[in-house]
């Protein structure tokens, strides 16, 4: 059995969400860390583009996505927009204490239920399935911004390149 898994993650993947579905089906499930990343962050570091940046690809990787799903018997209807800014939705994971049922609430207001961070109204669909109603005052502490961009840097230091990434912790 792993010690420790250290998961990075951004909201923003669809396989990432389709990880998480699977990691939550687990009956005897690593203890894992969950750490929000910015997906864009690590594609400027490694100099790259992200699939919905590429329309070829971005067509493939939602059929692939929703092939994924069917055949897991995973929930998804793909959000109204894509790629959309995950930013808030990043923040209020760690302002929340980066949890696994934190974690998968916020995966499936967006990859089920279509309610993206980065609109009034999937931000307030968002703040109400987790309770928090104090969510604007929580994401904008200094110290949430600091813990993304220090899980960013650690996940750059590990080689990490994409989402989802699982590291073992020894």
């Amino acid at each position: 059995m792993t010690k420790e898994l250290t998961l990075f993650t951004d909201f923003i993947s669809p396989y990432a969400w389709l990880a998480m579905a699977r990691l939550d089906r687990m009956e005897d499930r690593p203890t894992t860390v969950i750490k929000p990343i910015l997906f864009a962050g690590l594609l400027n570091h490694w100099e790259h583009k992200g699939p919905a940046e590429i329309p070829a690809k971005k067509t493939f990787t939602f059929q692939y996505v929703k092939w994924a799903a069917m055949r897991d018997g995973i929930d998804l209807n793909m959000p109204p927009n894509h790629p959309f800014n995950p930013l808030r939705a990043l923040r209020l994971a760690i302002a929340l204490g980066a949890s696994h049922d934190v974690t998968m609430k916020i995966f499936r207001c967006i990859w089920v239920d279509g309610q993206l961070p980065d609109n009034e109204t999937g931000w307030t669909a968002m703040k109400a399935a987790l309770d928090c109603p104090d969510a604007d005052e929580r994401i904008a502490a200094p110290d949430v911004k600091a813990a993304l961009r220090n899980n960013g840097e650690e996940a750059i230091n590990q080689g990490v390149f994409g989402v989802p990434t699982f590291c073992v912790d020894d």
